[in-house]
């Protein structure tokens, strides 16, 4: 490793730790030649994640154009953006724990609208009406609708009786 006060290349690792759960290593280093410790970060390369749009195009997965998305959803909302950024990173490992070398957007797009119910269901609209493209008031009606059966279903409360 060059060491970042002198150019040289002769330094050693005094100490090493995992951090951001695992997914890094913090190396603490002193140069040989000039005695300056600095610090390095080691993340393991995955292999990259391919994205298959809906008009059969292929782009590399990207975690930022993701939050994007997700912020504009979330935006004017009381949603931290240690939440959003929580929710990316989440998709992202599940989708590389699935080990496939391609996915869908409709595949990315189920599970941020997922987390995104849960997180907030205002910014889960916003999503859902950006990215099923809804045409017509009728779509979203149809996903409020969607919104109230799940949320009775999870409160525990039965259907609402039908009006008369």
């Amino acid at each position: 490793m060059k060491c970042p006060h002198c150019g040289r290349g002769d330094s050693r690792v005094i100490d090493s730790r995992p951090a951001e759960e695992g997914s890094l290593l913090r190396r603490r280093r002193v140069c040989d030649a000039c005695g300056s410790r600095f610090t390095t970060h080691e993340r393991v390369l995955q292999a990259p994640l391919m994205v298959v749009k809906k008009d059969g195009r292929r782009e590399e997965f990207n975690g930022e154009k993701l939050r994007a998305g997700i912020s504009k959803s979330c935006d004017k909302r009381s949603v931290p953006t240690e939440a959003v950024t929580a929710l990316v990173d989440e998709v992202e490992a599940t989708l590389r724990r699935e080990a496939a070398p391609e996915v869908s957007t409709v595949s990315i797009g189920e599970l941020v609208m997922e987390r995104l119910f849960h997180l907030d269901q205002v910014a889960y609209v916003r999503f859902a009406s950006v990215y099923q493209r809804f045409d017509d008031v009728r779509r979203f009606a149809q996903l409020l609708e969607r919104m109230s059966r799940r949320a009775r279903r999870q409160s525990g409360n039965p259907a609402s009786p039908p009006d008369a």
